[in-house]
């Protein structure tokens, strides 16, 4: 078996405001508090002389790999986001942002926003409009029908609310 994967498909590169300032912070966070704090005990342990067998050396140099590919990523990441920070003017349409509320076929409700691929979060509601279920409901109005393809099936849900909530 080779080395080769087959590269994944780009993800969206919309973001809410929020999601922005969060990744902005983390930025700030591992920059000029965390990465600091790293270096001054990479240097401590290096002044402890060998450092092929020093494991706080060791791994604080692999700390500073990681927290610099991250800071890499975010700096890189932030700069192709593309910050949606208005409500459209068709409010019973889905889109990026938008709040939905679901009927499954069991009657039971749930809640969803749609945001990017860098902020989702199941457990917050926070769904990628990259997502399978996010792209069923893209376009759609309140009252529609959803069918997502599934592991199980196509499930069916009905669109019974959606909601833009002021973004600032």
């Amino acid at each position: 078996m080779g080395r080769y994967r087959t590269p994944r498909k780009p993800s969206s590169k919309y973001i809410t405001p929020q999601g922005k300032l969060r990744m902005e912070e983390e930025l700030r966070y591992l920059w000029k508090e965390k990465r600091p704090i790293v270096t001054q005990a990479v240097s401590e342990a290096a002044a402890q002389g060998d450092r092929s067998e020093n494991a706080e050396y060791i791994y604080g140099k692999k700390q500073l790999r990681e927290i610099d590919a991250r800071v890499r990523f975010l700096s890189k990441r932030l700069d192709d986001m593309v910050e949606v920070d208005r409500i459209p003017e068709d409010e019973k349409m889905v889109f990026f942002g938008a709040w939905v509320e679901l009927e499954d076929e069991d009657g039971h409700l749930k809640h969803y926003r749609i945001v990017g691929p860098d902020e989702f979060d199941v457990k917050s509601g926070f769904i990628s409009m990259d997502s399978p279920l996010a792209q069923a409901l893209l376009n759609k109005r309140e009252g529609d029908d959803i069918f997502v393809k599934g592991p199980n099936g196509v499930m069916e849900h009905y669109l019974s609310k959606v909601q833009y909530r002021p973004f600032k």
